[in-house]
């Protein structure tokens, strides 16, 4: 029964490290959890067994768990839990389409800075750089950058 307990305490320990090291990296509680019960394994060595055999579980305790974090590293099990591919597609990219810097719209809602504006048939979210813009009003596209129209009165 001693060794049933003493060999469940540090492999749930040296399993928490390499639960660190893979699945939680930086939190670091549950790896310090994971060195505390792989320490009270080795205090429970100690206390049953003879200096020499409580050495021998000590040396088995830290090769266990360095051995479960070069496992971890080698064997690519990461891999499947990791971002392989970026997305590089981004939202709205033809939206500004067929709109020109100078080209004459009208106002749809209240702009203050932020509202509403057609340009042509379509109505677009605009920003206004001089404040507040009243519904129905001419205005013109003074800019166009960062998928983002700001027009002028």
């Amino acid at each position: 029964m001693t060794l049933l307990i003493l060999f469940s305490l540090i492999l749930f320990g040296a399993l928490l490290v390499m639960v660190e090291v893979l699945f939680v990296p930086g939190t670091t509680i549950v790896g310090l959890i994971g060195l505390i019960f792989s320490g009270v394994g080795i205090y429970y060595g100690y206390q049953e067994f003879s200096h020499g055999t409580a050495t021998a579980v000590f040396i088995v305790t830290v090769l266990v768990n360095i051995g479960m974090v070069v496992y971890g590293f080698k064997s690519g099990v990461w891999k499947k839990f990791s971002l392989l591919q970026t997305s590089t597609s981004r939202s709205f990219d033809d939206r500004l389409a067929g709109l020109e810097i100078g080209q004459k719209g009208r106002t749809k809602s209240d702009c203050r800075p932020f509202g509403k504006a057609e340009f042509g048939d379509i109505i677009y979210e605009v920003k206004s750089d001089a404040g507040f813009i009243s519904t129905n009003e001419e205005v013109f596209i003074k800019k166009l950058e960062n998928n983002k129209i700001i027009i002028k009165q």
